[in-house]
């Protein structure tokens, strides 16, 4: 084999590491004060490759899949609180983000292919920042929070403070990303996520999401007819009329 090719070959495998498998956010987080050059291992979708391709090239990678109490759909006091660790594909497949978070469900149809779903997770996806990721999209729409957990406990930013530079989040090297909040909007609003790409399940070349709420406005009420709903009240007839109305 030409030296050219096996260099190509080695190329496409990911360079050596030591592997990591935490059950618990207090773990996770005492392994990433104590380990240099470490990277997270969530769904896997994004950093596999990138690993391959050795764009990122870790000395340890800490597993967060088996880390208990980040798996969870919760709608309480009109708020969705998703676990980092929630597969797309179970939030696809959400009543109850399909009821009242419509939105999402018809951005999740979007994200890559069911296999990628499968295992792709919504706190995954938010680290990486992709402009293009469909969830990024609606975290900023909705004005998402993002719980952080880190050596001094948690803390909760609000998504626009989330991106500090191009698929840079604000979190520490000590810190990961727990939970998410998406606020509930009103029964009667009205939405859009359209999404152009190459092929369906490609990145996006463009998005847009939308979110609109209908509220209607009502002028205060004049003297002249405030005087003729007295009027009206007064009359016996249209008293009647109005009652069968």
């Amino acid at each position: 084999m030409r030296p050219e090719a096996e260099t190509a070959r080695e190329e496409m495998k990911p360079p050596p590491f030591r592997y990591h498998d935490p059950r618990t956010v207090s773990e996770t987080v005492g392994l990433l004060a104590s380990l240099e050059n470490a990277k997270l291992l969530a769904g896997g979708q994004s950093l596999m490759p990138m690993l391959n391709f050795r764009f990122v090239q870790p000395d340890h990678i800490i597993d967060l899949n088996r880390v208990e109490g980040l798996s969870y759909i919760r709608a309480t006091g009109g708020m969705l609180e998703i676990g980092a660790m929630t597969r797309q594909r179970d939030l696809e497949f959400s009543d109850v983000v399909r009821a009242r978070w419509p939105i999402m469900h018809e951005a999740l149809l979007q994200v890559g292919h069911r296999q990628t779903r499968n295992r792709g997770t919504i706190g995954g996806s938010l680290c990486h920042l992709d402009p293009a990721a469909e969830l990024v999209s609606l975290a900023a729409g909705y004005d998402a929070t993002v719980t952080v957990a880190g050596p001094n406990g948690e803390r909760e930013l609000p998504f626009a403070e989330f991106p500090v530079a191009y698929m840079t989040p604000a979190i520490e090297p000590n810190e990961l990303v727990t939970a998410v909040r998406f606020p509930q909007w009103s029964e009667k609003h009205a939405y859009a996520f359209i999404e152009f790409s190459r092929r369906h399940g490609d990145f996006a070349i463009t998005s847009a999401a939308a979110l609109l709420e209908a509220r209607v406005i009502r002028p205060a009420p004049s003297a002249s007819s405030k005087a003729a709903a007295d009027v009206i009240a007064k009359s016996p007839c249209r008293r009647e009329n109005s009652i069968k109305a």
